[in-house]
């Protein structure tokens, strides 16, 4: 990681592939973490896994029965994928020959967010049934039932030592879990409307949320307590995110741009202005030293974040972009478009 942060990025990207990868919509796109293959959950009942640098689909994951929305790598491993569903269900597979292991059953409503715990033993599942799970990989048996929300998770994150996990809720709160017993450490109570996004910092001191009331809250994890609020967004934040580092932390909006800030001094370092269109995605690469977003005005951008400058702007998809991720190294993206196509940008 030292090694990332010192290297002076001057790298530009260009158009690698682009996939058809569904007939129908797709829902999201996950790396693994050497990038050399990727998944895509789709409104087809299925996800697919890709060799990035073919092109070629590898394995048709096939069985559920209903959107499956949530998809995710067991990085650094790689070698298992998880997919939740709208048909209430989460299944465990075999990145390497597509068999399916586990069928996790218990939620009584779309599973919308999951996330395996960092020593891959654990899935937790989020769902509309206002409920998180906590899955062992190994049987495939329900560890535990999180409950205390009031309406749809629609967020979770574990973090990096993988003892605690965070939901956000549209209850307009987020939790604290501590992941060994199932047990609610702290709820943070502040927001004053839906939750869109959470994530714990690296060394999970701090937590940052962004909500549908146009803020966005840091918290100190220990104590529960809110540090600051950041306002200033004029719509609402739709996803937020924190470099790897920690000490800065990006917040994308509906109003169409995003801003970058210091988590500890809580100043606005720059922002982000230039998309048309809301921005539902956005992350650092690995180094910290881009930001990649995603925008409905059909482009995915690349910007400074010390000066706000837009580096380079990915365009070709002819429908809006909800989804793009680096992979580990930083020197691939991919692009997750309505227009029902991946493009592979490196």
């Amino acid at each position: 990681l030292q090694f990332k942060l010192a290297q002076k990025d001057t790298k530009k990207f260009y158009l690698f592939k682009v996939l058809r990868a569904h007939i129908l919509p797709l829902t999201n796109v996950a790396f693994n973490k050497p990038g050399t293959s990727f998944i895509t959950g789709s409104y087809d009942r299925t996800c697919k896994i890709w060799d990035t640098s073919s092109g070629e689909e590898l394995y048709t994951l096939e069985g559920h029965r209903n959107v499956v929305y949530a998809v995710a790598f067991n990085n650094p491993y790689g070698d298992k994928i998880a997919t939740g569903s709208f048909d209430k269900t989460c299944k465990l597979w075999n990145a390497n020959n597509g068999k399916c292991y586990h069928t996790f059953k218990g939620h009584t409503a779309e599973i919308v967010c999951l996330s395996f715990n960092p020593p891959s033993t654990l899935i937790a599942t989020g769902s509309m049934d206002t409920t998180a799970k906590l899955w062992d990989l190994q049987n495939g048996t329900e560890i535990a039932t999180l409950t205390g929300h009031t309406a749809e998770i629609i967020s979770l994150a574990f973090n990096s030592s993988g003892n605690k996990l965070v939901t956000g809720s549209f209850d307009h709160t987020v939790s604290i879990w501590d992941a060994g017993t199932g047990r609610r450490v702290h709820t943070l109570i502040g927001h004053h409307s839906e939750i869109s996004s959470t994530q714990f910092n690296y060394d999970s001191s701090l937590i940052i949320t962004g909500s549908m009331d146009k803020t966005c809250k840091l918290w100190d994890v220990n104590s529960g307590k809110c540090i600051h609020t950041f306002s200033g967004h004029e719509d609402e934040v739709l996803d937020v995110s924190f470099d790897y580092t920690g000490h800065k932390f990006v917040t994308a909006s509906a109003d169409g741009t995003c801003r970058v800030y210091d988590s500890y001094n809580h100043n606005c370092i720059t922002k982000l202005i230039g998309h048309e269109g809301e921005i539902s995605k956005v992350c650092f690469n690995p180094q910290g030293s881009k930001i990649l977003t995603a925008s409905s005005d059909k482009t995915a951008r690349l910007w400074d974040p010390e000066t706000g400058d837009c580096l380079q702007v990915l365009e070709g998809h002819s429908d809006e972009i909800f989804s793009c991720t680096f992979n580990y190294e930083g020197n691939m993206i991919i692009t997750g478009s309505k227009d029902n196509t991946c493009r592979i940008w490196s």
